[in-house]
């Protein structure tokens, strides 16, 4: 599986988390008839997306990917594309988080009221990432792979040639269209 989707992906997991444990969460003060949560449920939330769309706001690649790309390992040939399998081994810790808090919903309703809160920041910090790791593929002409490992043990990437963008520059394009 390509790293660009598997960031994409992750996203959209840690949204579609964040959703799940707000829904619970509401329908846990709801059955408590507990308004005060509510109101504090939304503001952490409210809190939880400013601190995700701060932490995410910059186009770069964060230093720990930074660090996994610069150690992917290099490879000529294509890895085994098995999305399922990497996207479980790689998130399975949220799947276990989602599960785990939004089951204690209408026993304790701030728990998942809390977590959303925290999978909502992730995805709104992780944003932007795969668009970084796509332009540097795109400058080095290489494209990364999500490794399949034990989902004990760190990611790890793999590199392979792929295609350079070379794009004209600013000069190259105003003396084109002057001509």
């Amino acid at each position: 599986m390509r790293f660009v989707d598997f960031l994409r992906t992750a996203v959209l997991l840690f949204g579609g988390s964040a959703t799940a444990l707000a829904v619970v969460g509401i329908a846990g003060a709801g059955n408590d008839e507990d308004t005060t949560l509510v109101y504090v449920a939304v503001a952490w939330w409210a809190l939880a997306a400013l601190v995700g769309m701060w932490l995410g706001r910059r186009p770069e690649i964060s230093k720990a990917i930074e660090r996994m790309l610069a150690g992917a390992r290099a490879s000529h040939a294509l890895p085994e594309l098995e999305p399922g399998t990497i996207l479980f081994n790689r998130l399975w810790a949220l799947g276990a988080f989602t599960i785990i808090a939004g089951a204690v919903a209408f026993l304790v309703p701030q728990v998942p009221v809390v977590a959303t809160g925290y999978a909502l920041i992730a995805a709104l910090a992780w944003r932007k990432q795969s668009a970084a790791v796509e332009a540097v593929e795109g400058r080095d002409g290489v494209r990364f792979y999500v490794d399949r490992t034990s989902p004990l043990k760190p990611m790890s990437l793999m590199r392979t040639p792929g295609f350079r963008k070379i794009e004209p520059v600013e000069n190259e394009r105003t003396e084109a269209r002057a001509t």
